[in-house]
């Protein structure tokens, strides 16, 4: 899947904002993504993938602490099995929500990480800039899509107003297949393959034989 630079032909030597006088807009997910890579059995190039529970729980643990970051409570957050958890309000609820489900996932581990593939990502409709409006924020990161100079918005197929920074959803649906506000699964169906139809002269040997 194509990064943040590369849709918006950004050299990766270069930021969007000012480092020294802005905050960054999300907390670095490398290492989430370090962890998720561990998990995926599927991955040719880290043969030695598994989807181990240890594996598997560190990844939820990883993003449900850069979500605890997200929502700006670095402080008066108490540890608790490795992971943040919250002590008093100031939060959005949708956070809190996610940051449960995450917590949850750390504590029993799926088998597998059902995620969304990068294919899907690649499909889903991007917003233009000049469709977004000053007052639009993202649900995650609660930041107006707009303070991005290079905004990259997408919307989720279950709700047309459904949208997100594709940096803030992307790492949630790498984990679940949900969406985080209506929490419809978005996992697409496998279509059902039709039974081949018998051939009319095996029809009329059936016939034949039971006449």
């Amino acid at each position: 899947m194509s990064g943040y630079e590369e849709e918006h032909s950004i050299p990766r030597n270069t930021t969007t904002t000012n480092s020294s006088t802005t905050q960054p807009r999300r907390p670095d997910l490398s290492s989430f993504f370090s962890a998720l890579d561990l998990t995926n059995t599927s991955n040719t190039h880290n043969p030695h993938a598994e989807a181990t529970p240890s594996n598997v729980s560190a990844a939820f643990r990883m993003l449900a602490n850069a979500l605890q970051v997200m929502g700006g409570e670095t402080e008066g957050v108490a540890i608790d099995h490795g992971f943040a958890t919250r002590e008093g309000g100031g939060q959005n609820q949708l956070l809190e929500g996610m940051i449960e489900t995450l917590m949850m996932g750390v504590e029993r581990p799926p088998a597998q990480v059902e995620g969304m593939s990068d294919s899907w990502f690649d499909e889903l409709d991007r917003i233009p800039k000049s469709s977004l409006k000053p007052e639009q924020t993202c649900p995650i990161c609660s930041l107006p899509f707009l303070d991005d100079k290079y905004p990259l918005v997408v919307r989720l197929p279950c709700h047309k107003d459904h949208i997100f920074d594709l940096d803030c959803i992307r790492p949630w649906l790498k984990l679940k297949t949900t969406c985080p506000l209506d929490r419809m699964d978005l996992k697409p169906k496998k279509k059902e393959v039709p039974a081949p139809a018998k051939k009319e002269d095996e029809e009329e040997e059936y016939d034949d034989m039971y006449a």
